[in-house]
């Protein structure tokens, strides 16, 4: 019983010290997987409780490019001093098409003002994506979803992305300000769309 009990301790002492030098090795190499994921603010009510960090404090956006369904070029050169939404949806996800109509209008209304959504379509083919964006009369860029994108975008939401609609909210500064899970209201969305657009205040 004492020689199990001293092998079974020497295992657990082994891989623990183990598991501290991978710990460290990451820190090392990519402190983001320990600083950088935001606040995930979910859908509870129209709660909109999240308070911007400073600026400099959020993390930038991805780099990505990509080509809408229409044959444009979309990605981090397009979208360069602009905000933006990143929608992750599907036109089989019942609160990814409610929010949809809404996300229409608001696109009308703020794109002239340095806005736009970029929708991100899971697990979809082409032809009925394209036809739901005609339905839907969707004038922001869709593009299909692949491994690399979802993949750019996992590294901020603790346990990755697993539900739609997610969307990421980016700021003028190419900085991520705030990722929503669940669907949101017209006016929930102008909210963030409007504090998106707002040039960030640099630390004195």
């Amino acid at each position: 019983m004492k020689k199990m009990f001293s092998r079974s301790w020497k295992v657990w002492t082994v891989s623990a010290l183990l598991f501290g030098c991978v710990a460290g090795v990451l820190y090392k190499v990519s402190p983001f997987f320990f600083s950088t994921l935001l606040p995930v603010e979910k859908n509870s009510g129209e709660r909109l409780s999240f308070q911007p960090s400073p600026s400099a404090a959020l993390p930038l956006a991805p780099p990505f490019a990509a080509r809408t369904l229409d044959g444009k070029a979309v990605g981090s050169a397009q979208l360069a001093g602009k905000a933006y939404i990143v929608n992750f949806f599907a036109s089989w996800c019942p609160p990814c098409r409610s929010e949809i109509p809404d996300m229409v209008l608001l696109q009308k209304k703020y794109e002239s003002k340095g806005f736009t959504f970029i929708g991100v379509a899971v697990n979809e083919n082409v032809t009925d994506m394209r036809a739901f964006i005609t339905k839907n009369q969707i004038g922001y860029p869709v593009f299909m979803s692949d491994d690399k994108i979802v993949s750019a975008f996992s590294r901020y939401v603790a346990g990755g992305l697993t539900g739609i609609p997610t969307s990421f909210v980016v700021n003028t500064s190419g900085r991520i300000t705030l990722i929503i899970t669940g669907g949101r209201s017209k006016e929930a969305f102008e909210k963030i769309i409007v504090d998106a657009l707002k040039k960030p205040e640099l630390p004195q």
